[in-house]
């Protein structure tokens, strides 16, 4: 019987969706998201619609159990789609626990006393050029904690970066050979560091592209007052924009794919007692990191490892989320997508490791737990993802019928639950999950990193490690046509497809009933993600590494006259100032706070109402820039969705420019 019978069928199933959007548009006056139960309870509906659907699905849009092809592709759909609900309920369950650090670390600042803890702080570097080791050795130099020795771990065994540290007065390790990777390199550090006639008392590991902003340590010591935690992780920023934010123009509305993790999903962790390593950015204490024998080496993903051996052996891991360091984000698609296969292939090789959730070990059930939904979140979004964009092209060329379904009940089962999952996680989390740019962030590494999930079940072992290279030179547009070669081939044959059925009685006939208006706007749907991902692979080109965006007052001074103004961008480089004209190349001083001196430039070019200036600072200056730009505190880039701010920039992003 229906709930609303006079109101039809199709009016029915569409109170469902009114339902779940009236109840979800004031869960602003009675939710705090950051309460256990009250995420509970939104997390807790989501859950038991999920199962709601699934049933739907199992019991009433299968095809018949009888070999044919549409039984092949409807029950092989169903198993994809069952294996990413447990996914998603794993995820669930993980995000209704939230837990926030920072009033702890207030609590507890300088437990230590008189005498502060030595800190050993080791950057790795393979393959970085100067200016990027450059910036993160003065960012560590700078530390508001003074007891701590600053260690270039080098496993190029490069001859001007050994000139370099003893220029700036830093330590430079290095090794004869590479074993362990990442791993091997840090672990080497470690041993030489036993060797000191005084070892420290904690560990930092910073990337040689994140910089640590002043306070990074005497925030992250403070969480060690506990002595049976091992290791504090922190978020990483990037000061940079990646790919997709890049290539659409939306680095001012849209953040960083990772936010959701950092943000979002790692107090969640912390919540469960699960948060885990990142590799860089992170603090561990001498003595834990001594007792498991350092970084193990079974996995590509050490970082994560290294949590699961610190657990094994009874040590806490927590997560202090609060930006104190900020670093280069993968700037080209391909680097991009390997660094993700990296991190699949880990924990894959986690999976089949000593410290695997079925391995004999000392995990608790809760750590095994946090290891098997990374691994179900590896190998079911990204071959889902796949899935979803090949099965609508069964029904249009072999009419091959992969979901039985009448249109209201799609919009009952299927409508409500997602409705329901998207408006809860975007308050949950400040509007983070958007429809299609979410699709093709999944969508661009979906084929490689599906090939790296079942590839590293497999064969853990054997497979070569792939660095991922930062920087480089990014001023041009680049079409990755290898990469977008698979997309575009999507969107023809989607295209195609519906064209044929459209036309043509002999494809996708009406034997699906119903159902052809499911595979209809599906189809629709993903001829936008399509679209939205090949136009991602077209790679704008970079003209700035960071601009400081809070405007700022400054003094320039030119021909024995002074000038206050206000500065709109700032970079190492450049600098962006509005209110003043001055010819070309003329040259002058320019004072900026917290920046010794003053320092010198020349002028570039007209802009607007303004001019853009080439510095020229001194070492001391340029010191002070490095400390200003990366290390003073400030949170870089955005954090949450505007909506209208972002719908702005994807017009101004695929809209003719006007000259």
């Amino acid at each position: 019987m229906l709930p609303f019978p006079h109101l039809g069928e199709l009016g029915s199933s569409a109170t469902h969706l009114m339902l779940v959007i009236g109840v979800a548009s004031v869960m602003p006056l009675v939710i705090d998201p950051k309460r256990r139960w009250h995420r509970s309870l939104l997390l807790g509906v989501a859950a038991l619609l999920a199962l709601r659907y699934m049933w739907w699905r199992a019991t009433e849009t299968l095809a018949p159990p009888e070999l044919s092809f549409s039984m092949i592709g409807s029950w092989l759909l169903f198993a994809l789609e069952a294996l990413s609900i447990v996914s998603s309920l794993s995820a669930f369950l993980i995000l209704s626990h939230f837990k926030l650090r920072s009033e702890e670390a207030d609590a507890h600042a300088g437990w230590w006393g008189a005498q502060e803890p030595r800190v050993a702080i080791l950057i790795a570097t393979y393959n970085e050029d100067k200016d990027v080791l450059e910036r993160t050795i003065v960012g560590a130099k700078y530390l508001r904690h003074r007891n701590k020795e600053i260690i270039i771990c080098d496993d190029s065994r490069r001859d001007w970066l050994r000139a370099f540290c003893e220029q700036l007065g830093v330590r430079y390790m290095c090794r004869p050979t590479n074993e362990g990777q990442k791993a091997g390199n840090i672990n080497h550090a470690l041993d030489r560091l036993a060797e000191d006639p005084v070892p420290p008392d904690f560990v930092a590991v910073l990337d040689a592209d994140f910089v640590p902003h002043r306070g990074f340590l005497s925030r992250t010591l403070a969480l060690f007052h506990d002595p049976g935690v091992g290791l504090v992780q922190t978020p990483q920023h990037f000061f940079n924009q990646d790919p997709i934010q890049h290539n659409f123009n939306l680095g001012r509305s849209y953040p960083d794919e990772q936010r959701f993790f950092f943000d979002h999903m790692q107090p969640s962790r912390d919540g469960w007692g699960i948060a885990f390593c990142c590799g860089t950015s992170s603090v561990a204490r001498w003595t834990a990191l001594r007792e498991i024998g350092g970084f193990n080496t079974e996995s590509v993903t050490e970082d994560f490892m290294l949590t699961l051996a610190l657990q094994n052996q009874g040590w806490r891991s927590v997560y202090l989320s609060e930006p104190l360091s900020e670093g280069l984000a993968p700037e080209g698609l391909k680097e991009y997508v390997t660094q993700r296969a990296r991190w699949c292939l880990g924990l894959m090789q986690i999976a089949r490791s000593s410290l695997g959730p079925l391995s004999s070990n000392n995990l608790r059930l809760r750590d095994r737990w946090s290891v098997a939904d990374s691994i179900l979140f590896w190998t079911t979004t990204y071959p889902f993802r796949i899935a979803a964009i090949v099965f609508p092209l069964l029904y249009w060329f072999f009419d091959i019928i992969v979901v039985n379904a009448r249109l209201t009940d799609v919009i009952s089962y299927f409508g409500a639950y997602y409705f329901w999952i998207l408006l809860t996680l975007n308050y949950l989390t400040r509007g983070m999950v958007v429809p299609i740019l979410n699709d093709v962030s999944q969508l661009l590494g979906a084929i490689p990193i599906s090939r790296a999930a079942f590839t590293g079940l497999f064969k853990p072992h054997g497979h070569p490690f792939s660095v991922t290279a930062k920087g480089g030179d990014r001023s041009k547009v680049v079409v990755q046509w290898r990469m977008m070669m698979p997309f575009l081939a999507g969107f023809v044959l989607t295209l195609t497809g519906l064209l044929l059925g459209i036309v043509f009685d002999g494809f996708a006939t009406f034997a699906a009933g119903d159902g052809k208006w499911v595979i209809l706007f599906w189809s629709l749907y993903n001829l936008a993600v399509l679209a939205v991902t090949c136009l991602a692979c077209i790679e704008m080109p970079r003209k700035e590494l960071h601009v400081g965006d809070q405007p700022e007052r400054a003094v320039l001074s030119t021909d024995g006259r002074h000038h206050e103004l206000w500065i709109t961008s700032l970079t190492m480089g450049t600098v962006r100032i509005r209110g003043l004209q001055l010819p070309v190349r003329s040259a002058g001083h320019l004072m900026i706070a917290d920046i010794p001196g003053r320092i010198s430039f020349r002028v570039l070019a007209e802009v607007g109402d303004g001019l853009r200036l080439q510095l020229r600072p001194t070492e001391a200056q340029r010191e002070a820039l490095f400390v200003k730009l990366y290390a003073d505190g400030h949170e870089p880039g955005v954090t949450e969705v505007n909506l209208w701010k972002l719908a702005k920039d994807i017009f101004r992003s695929i809209a003719p420019r006007r000259s």
